[in-house]
């Protein structure tokens, strides 16, 4: 051949050698690219530079990724770290010691010893103690704001911060008007848990409390939405109990929704403790209950079969002995002492535009209470995005009229951020305040001349 006559047989040799070898190393390149391209999913553009940016990308993620993997592994085995809330169970010290005091199944139940003379020990109780004035100014009588919640956590991961803004807007309201707040967490009476709860504790707080003139029930579920609205207390002088409801619904339909027990006033007399011995005894756990419920289901109006409550019990008692106990009953519906969410929580920007503070009706609702939400359970009646995010509508709706007093607002009715709706000045003290909360009249000091 003319190649191995012009550099030799033997060189000749090597260089077909060499080229056989690149063939090879050439064929192995293309089938480490065709493996790799199946393997991690390069390929998807069809051209090697795409390809090359492909593979290089997926080897520098692997290599990001593994720090991240190694922290993982890390959080992971620090499970028992005593310092991480997150994996302690709070079970382990939430303990109920001892056992029930279980009562005599063949007593009637009682809410305690029969008092009969509660007027007489109250009055000297405060000519005694006059710096304990039951009213605080004329037309203004002391009221004691009670609400709570169960001892234990809620069921869900966001009840107790649903439970924390509810008490924080029932603080708001009562320190605008001069109203002393009961928070309890304390199961009383064992036989009256649930919907009856309240009772032995409305009656405990009557009795340790004479300067008391009024008690304020509110459920944890209710929020005030009108921070401007003060009760018409001259309204109420005749009156001993004040529930949110409708004569024509309790005294003539039998309805019982015809009141609403989530947010009432009681007179702090002897009237209010025999209206609450009257009430009770419905009340306690197990079969009374079960039985109980089974007549109020048949005597009240479209009542469902369940167990007795509350506030079917005391329809019941008002539509059945209304000479006793109604002259003293006042159902109010003016203003929403009570208000049903599910009508008034869309509307809050309607009433915005349109209306003001003050006015406590269905133009500014004093009260918006979420009924069948259960914000605490583990199920509510209601969808749960639904009811929180409602929840939250209310809390600001209300929290708004509270912030402007100081120059914010919420950004919006759904949001935690905050916005700025008054400048700074240099003369604070020459802001006008709107709506009358700042220093209230009945919160003056009348100081002696002498």
């Amino acid at each position: 051949m003319i190649l191995e006559k012009c550099i030799g047989a033997q060189r000749c040799r090597r260089i077909q050698r060499a080229l056989r070898h690149g063939k090879v190393t050439i064929l192995c390149l293309v089938l480490t690219v065709v493996v790799l391209r199946g393997t991690i999913g390069a390929g998807k553009f069809g051209t090697p530079e795409q390809d090359f940016i492909e593979i290089r990308d997926h080897f520098y993620s692997r290599k990001r990724a593994e720090p991240h993997r190694v922290l993982e592994e890390v959080q992971t085995t620090s499970s028992d770290d005593p310092n991480n809330y997150n994996a302690f169970d709070i079970n382990t010290i939430l303990k109920d010691e001892g056992e029930e005091e279980r009562p005599d199944p063949n007593k009637p139940y009682t809410l305690g010893p029969k008092i009969s003379n509660w007027e007489e020990q109250r009055s000297k109780w405060l000519k005694r103690n006059p710096n304990f004035p039951n009213f605080i100014g004329p037309n203004k009588p002391r009221v004691l704001l009670v609400t709570g919640s169960s001892p234990k956590p809620c069921e869900n991961p966001v009840g107790d911060h649903y439970l924390l803004k509810s008490i924080k807007n029932k603080i708001d309201y009562c320190r605008l008007h001069g109203i002393e707040v009961f928070y309890n967490m304390a199961l009383l009476d064992a036989e009256m848990a649930g919907f009856w709860a309240k009772l032995p504790l409305i009656r405990k707080l009557l009795l340790s409390h004479p300067e008391v003139e009024f008690l304020w029930w509110m459920d944890s579920d209710a929020m005030f939405t009108d921070m401007a609205f003060e009760l018409p207390w001259e309204r109420y002088k005749d009156s001993n109990f004040v529930m949110h409801g409708w004569n024509e619904m309790v005294y003539d339909d039998k309805n019982w929704i015809g009141l609403n027990t989530g947010s009432f006033l009681l007179r702090n007399c002897q009237w209010s403790l025999d209206m609450l011995d009257a009430w009770a005894p419905m009340g306690p756990k197990g079969k009374v209950r079960d039985e109980a419920g089974k007549i109020l289901t048949s005597a009240l109006k479209n009542r469902p079969v369940f167990e007795a409550d509350d506030q079917s019990a005391m329809v019941y008692i008002l539509a059945t002995q209304r000479d006793k106990w109604g002259d003293k009953v006042y159902l109010e519906n003016a203003y929403y002492l009570h208000g049903y969410w599910g009508i008034l929580v869309d509307r809050y920007e309607e009433m915005i535009e349109n209306y003001h503070p003050g006015l406590g009706d269905h133009r500014w609702p004093l009260v918006t209470h979420f009924v069948g939400c259960k914000p605490c359970g583990k199920f509510g009646d209601y969808p749960v995005e639904r009811c929180l995010k409602q929840m939250d509508r209310a809390f600001n709706f209300g929290d708004n009229q509270v912030l402007q007093i100081y120059g914010f607002t919420h950004k919006s009715l759904a949001s935690r951020r905050v916005k700025r709706v008054r400048n700074e000045t240099s003369k604070p003290l020459k802001v006008k305040d709107e709506l009358g909360l700042l220093h209230p009249a009945f919160k003056a000091v009348k100081v002696s001349s002498s």
